[in-house]
């Protein structure tokens, strides 16, 4: 046997695990589809709805119907954050989502890591702040200001308020090594927004928003933001990817 074959056969096993880094491991875990069993309580004033749309006299507002697959954030449009049972590290994720006229929400991964929801139609120079955007860091005090442009969309692909929309994400979360030493950010990989991609290859030294200086970990729950505007979601689904 030559000793480059050798090598080759030595070699294999790393080669087949570097194949399959960043794929599936495991099956679509659901967390639409049982109401609000997969989240973590109290879940406010969420309710588990069959049919949504704008309000006829009001499109700032939803309307609903309760039955199933749809989780609607209230009847004001505004109550708390909801986060998940399971913690998540590497996912692909897919979130379909509706949002009224000039509503804001969004889908922090790990609870740390946002991918902004917004009502952005028509928005002819998108913004990090905008649909499909990752948030800028940010701080509350003395009044709430942006520290950085964070990420803005590639394009807007953002669809008019009152229709359904859809993220497809692919995230990786920060990595530690024994000693709980930070060695590789956290990052997008990939957003697609309504089939457009709107970001790529995108890593984060911090969290955003105002969570930037808060600790990061290496799994953690996947957050719904409901506190900033009425917004509906379903089919929410993650599963786990290899490192």
């Amino acid at each position: 046997m030559s000793r480059l074959l050798r090598g080759l056969l030595v070699l294999s096993p790393f080669l087949i695990h570097a194949a399959r880094a960043g794929e599936p491991t495991a099956d679509w875990v659901e967390l639409t589809a049982g109401g609000l069993s997969a989240w973590k309580k109290p879940t406010g004033d969420w309710v588990v709805a069959g049919q949504v749309g704008l309000k006829p006299d009001d499109p700032k507002h939803l309307v609903y119907e309760k039955g199933e697959g749809i989780l609607v954030n209230g009847p004001t449009g505004r109550t708390v954050n909801i986060v998940t049972i399971e913690s998540f590290s590497a996912i692909e994720a897919h979130v379909e989502f509706l949002v009224p006229k000039g509503s804001n929400a969004g889908v922090k991964f790990e609870g740390l890591y946002e991918v902004q929801i917004f009502d952005s139609f028509g928005v002819k120079t998108p913004k990090a702040s905008d649909c499909g955007g990752i948030y800028p860091r940010a701080e509350l005090l003395p009044n709430y200001h942006y520290l950085d442009e964070g990420y803005p969309p590639k394009v807007n692909a953002a669809k008019p308020p009152g229709e359904w929309q859809t993220l497809d994400v692919v995230f990786h979360s920060p990595c530690f090594d024994a000693d709980n030493k930070k060695v590789a950010n956290a990052r997008f990989d990939k957003v697609v927004l309504n089939g457009q991609v709107v970001q790529e290859g995108v890593e984060l030294a911090s969290p955003t928003g105002h969570f930037w200086k808060r600790k990061e970990l290496a799994a953690a729950p996947l957050l719904l933001q409901a506190d900033h505007g009425p917004v509906a979601f379903r089919n929410v689904r993650v599963r786990p990817l290899g490192p």
